[in-house]
């Protein structure tokens, strides 16, 4: 296997740090949606564990929301939780904040931790897949210890027909 980007090593070095055994895999094919990243790993959209970054309007923190690729977040629900208005964040507000480009935003290893919410409906997988710091860098890891690594509040944040 070759060497990890820098990038995706920061993330690596991060997962060692918190005590996981997970491994990142840098692929060949960048993956910047959850589509595209369940078709080059062969699992369900649902296994993707995409990070989604939000600009708290009042803090101006970040407000990372790890949610099921199959998931549209619900920023009423995200509101509630974070106790202030998440507004859309800018490719350069994602970058300053996480030192990751989107498509390829880590849930762990920012460069300015903000706010982390955790999408419940990933715990109903054996197997979550998290961006590794790059749009091809991935890797395989349960939910609960990604939970418990990205120190998120576990919440409901889907999206449903009604809100």
């Amino acid at each position: 296997m070759s060497a990890l980007s820098p990038t995706a090593q920061r993330v690596q070095q991060t997962l060692l740090d918190l005590g996981s055994s997970a491994q990142i895999h840098e692929h060949p094919e960048a993956c910047r949606t959850s589509a595209e990243a369940a078709a080059v790993l062969g699992c369900t959209v649902a296994q993707i564990a995409k990070s989604v970054i939000f600009k708290g309007a009042e803090s101006g923190q970040s407000i990372l929301v790890i949610a099921s690729g199959a998931n549209r977040v619900d920023t009423k629900k995200v509101a509630v939780i974070a106790g202030e208005l998440p507004s859309k964040a800018n490719p350069d507000f994602v970058r300053e904040h996480t030192g990751f480009v989107i498509g390829g935003v880590s849930p762990i290893a920012h460069l300015k931790p903000g706010k982390v919410i955790f999408d419940q409906d990933l715990l109903q997988h054996e197997f979550v897949f998290p961006a590794g710091g790059t749009p091809q860098a991935m890797f395989r890891i349960a939910p609960d210890e990604l939970l418990k690594i990205s120190s998120a509040a576990l919440a409901d944040v889907r999206q449903t027909d009604a809100t």
